[in-house]
């Protein structure tokens, strides 16, 4: 794509240290997981806390704020759908990234229960691609301050920036064919 179809990205977006870190809990039973998660996470700058259990994830969602959770659905002591739950009753705000293994039909489910609820979801499957997680939380992290989500990873998010894009090389390409159309 020619270079003078893209909008150009403006000058008075803040320096990576001005952004605000997300405040993230990582709930997942499995420490190799969880540690995964947070490296990650710490690594693009978030702060981040950590539940093993639903017990532990509905305590820390209780007493504490965080503008993303990461969930796993199968947990030793319950269902990562009875946070969602909680979540719902608490009136939690934040996003919710649900990493899990399971079949469609429960992720599914899932989406549908956080959707009904007005929770934001987006789901990334097992084994984690970290590509796809960071991405996710850099949305994350430019939609808490305002500012445009511009990474797109397999779906794992769009905007108006991409559609904006894709809708000029549409228009660009009817262009095209209209003027070498014979007349």
């Amino acid at each position: 794509m020619p270079r003078s179809s893209l909008s150009p990205i403006p000058s008075n977006l803040p320096d990576v240290a001005e952004r605000r870190a997300l405040q993230l809990l990582v709930v997942d039973d499995d420490a190799t997981q969880r540690s995964l998660i947070t490296v990650a996470a710490k690594q693009a700058g978030h702060e981040v806390a950590v539940a093993p259990s639903v017990a532990e994830a509905i305590e820390k969602l209780r007493t504490a704020r965080f503008d993303c959770v990461t969930l796993d659905l199968v947990l030793e002591d319950g269902d990562g759908i009875d946070v969602l739950r909680e979540m719902a009753a608490a009136k939690f705000t934040g996003s919710v990234i649900m990493i899990s293994g399971m079949d469609g039909k429960r992720r599914s489910a899932a989406r549908s229960l956080a959707r009904s609820v007005g929770i934001e979801l987006q789901s990334l499957p097992k084994p984690l691609d970290l590509a796809a997680l960071r991405i996710s939380l850099a949305n994350l992290g430019k939609t808490a301050m305002g500012l445009p989500t511009i990474h797109t990873w397999g779906g794992v998010a769009s905007d108006a920036i991409v559609e904006r894009h894709r809708a000029q090389r549409r228009g660009a390409a009817m262009q095209s064919a209209a003027a070498n159309r014979p007349l």
